[in-house]
């Protein structure tokens, strides 16, 4: 297998950052989404981005100019059936990729690989609903995509060798590090982490301590460079909310129960950055703690 043109569906802050790593490596990118003002931001934010790095001597800007314009944009799903390598970015629900997938399908070349960047969902299951299950992957970057070195990559139990061979030299490309997980729950890194902000809710829910003594604490005592509730906030108190129903759900373990006040955030729709408040608000000059 050799990837030359990559189809990202989903141009929110993963997708965009992927389209980013992709584009600034040599690969073709066609960026998928439903809306076209998610698509001009994410084009806004990748020349943003980029334009940073070459501020900070990391790129030429001739090299800038031709990364960007190996970036094209479609709201049409079907466009991305004639590339070699499709990485589904949506929103952290199954239904919504399920959906995607069914939609890609009467497009997709025969030699196309699926992957899907879920940070908690079956790889297995979501392959088995293809019609390609032994080309079909988990490929989860990090937030912030760009900065984030490590790539977790996921077999469900049809996944091929030869597709994993692949993707771990896709990995190697970007000049990331592959890290290999089984396909159980939220995989490796969303396993440890965010049972640990979800901890950090039920502390600030318990009254153990305040917002902004929980995440000093965490960030002076444990030397973590953002506080559990602060992180909370950077990925998205709904998607933190999502990986602990998945985490609760597939190991029927009360340990993975989601705090209830995490849960009444999420219903008030103070979701973190991308909404303007969480255990933050982020309206003003600066953030200040909600509570």
């Amino acid at each position: 297998m050799e990837f030359r043109t990559v189809g990202i569906v989903g141009a929110g802050q993963m997708g965009n950052g992927i389209a980013h790593v992709f584009a600034t490596s040599g690969y073709q990118v066609l960026l998928n989404d439903i809306s076209q003002d998610a698509l001009n931001d994410a084009i806004g934010r990748i020349q943003k981005n980029t334009a940073r790095q070459v501020t900070k001597g990391q790129m030429s800007e001739e090299d800038r100019a031709t990364a960007l314009g190996r970036i094209r944009t479609t709201r049409e799903l079907g466009d991305l059936g004639g590339t070699d390598l499709v990485i589904e970015a949506a929103t952290e629900r199954e239904q919504i990729k399920d959906q995607i997938f069914a939609g890609l399908q009467p497009s997709l070349e025969s030699h196309t690989v699926l992957t899907s960047n879920t940070s908690s969902i079956s790889i297995t299951r979501l392959a088995a609903k293809t019609d390609r299950p032994e080309k079909f992957m988990g490929f989860h970057f990090m937030n912030p995509v760009p900065v984030m070195q490590l790539v977790e990559l996921i077999r469900g139990i049809a996944t091929s060798s030869e597709t994993y061979a692949a993707l771990l030299k896709v990995v190697e490309s970007l000049g990331k590090t592959a890290a290999s997980a089984e396909d159980y729950p939220a995989f490796i890194v969303n396993r440890i982490l965010i049972p640990m902000i979800n901890e950090a809710c039920y502390a600030l829910y318990e009254g153990v301590g305040n917002v902004a003594s929980i995440d000093a604490s965490m960030k002076l005592g444990a030397n973590h460079p953002m506080g559990p509730l602060e992180l909370g906030d950077f990925i998205g108190l709904d998607t933190c909310l999502a990986i602990m129903n998945v985490l609760h759900d597939g190991l029927a373990d009360t340990k993975y129960r989601p705090c209830p006040l995490l849960v009444k955030y999420v219903e008030a729709g103070w979701t973190g950055r991308k909404s303007g408040r969480g255990f933050y608000d982020y309206r003003g000059d600066a953030p200040v703690p909600t509570r």
